[in-house]
């Protein structure tokens, strides 16, 4: 269980670090859509990147905020807590977490199948069989902006950051367990 967490934590503490300078390419973005909105004739595609930067953003950071306990919490009871009562506490509310977050990971599979051009029922199926090749990619979906950019790649940075996400919080959980066992991490 151990090797999982430094694992987990590893990884996501990498990805965390490489993503939160995702903040300065969404300024530089944003920057250049002023400039070229004042100065010459406006960008098509800032609008869009900016948004899909922020997902990227928001997305892969999010396990390391969780991981860093930065995420927003009501303080009100909790901070006087004893660390085996927020243990059964955060056990308790991370499979909450942990279920919404497959729910959230069912939904981005799915969207990036039809976006990859996927129209059934087996998204999963669909997608593993894109990786290994014994399935085609069908008609692209294309956003509905004048840009018109293909929209699988974010959906599979979604995919991603969730996946990241649900194994940070398995690691969350792996660690109240041990807290409740009186163990130290």
């Amino acid at each position: 269980m151990r090797s999982f967490i430094r694992g987990v934590d590893a990884v996501n503490h990498r990805i965390g670090r490489i993503a939160m300078y995702g903040i300065f390419v969404l300024m530089g973005i944003l920057l250049w859509s002023s400039i070229s909105k004042t100065f010459f004739l406006p960008s098509l595609w800032t609008l869009e990147m900016a948004q899909f930067v922020m997902v990227g953003y928001y997305i892969l950071g999010g396990p390391y905020s969780i991981q860093m306990g930065s995420n927003v919490r009501m303080d009100l009871l909790y901070g006087d807590w004893s660390i085996q009562r927020k243990a059964w506490f955060d056990l308790l509310t991370v499979c909450f977490l942990i279920f919404y977050l497959c729910v959230l990971l069912y939904g981005a599979v799915s969207s990036t199948a039809y976006g990859l051009g996927y129209w059934k029922t087996e998204p999963f199926s669909y997608l593993l069989g894109v990786i290994t090749g014994s399935e085609e990619i069908g008609r692209l979906e294309r956003s509905s902006s004048a840009w018109r950019p293909y929209m699988w790649p974010i959906k599979v940075v979604m995919i991603v950051g969730f996946f990241l996400m649900l194994l940070q919080c398995l690691s969350e959980f792996c660690k109240d367990v041990l807290r409740l066992k009186g163990e130290e991490i």
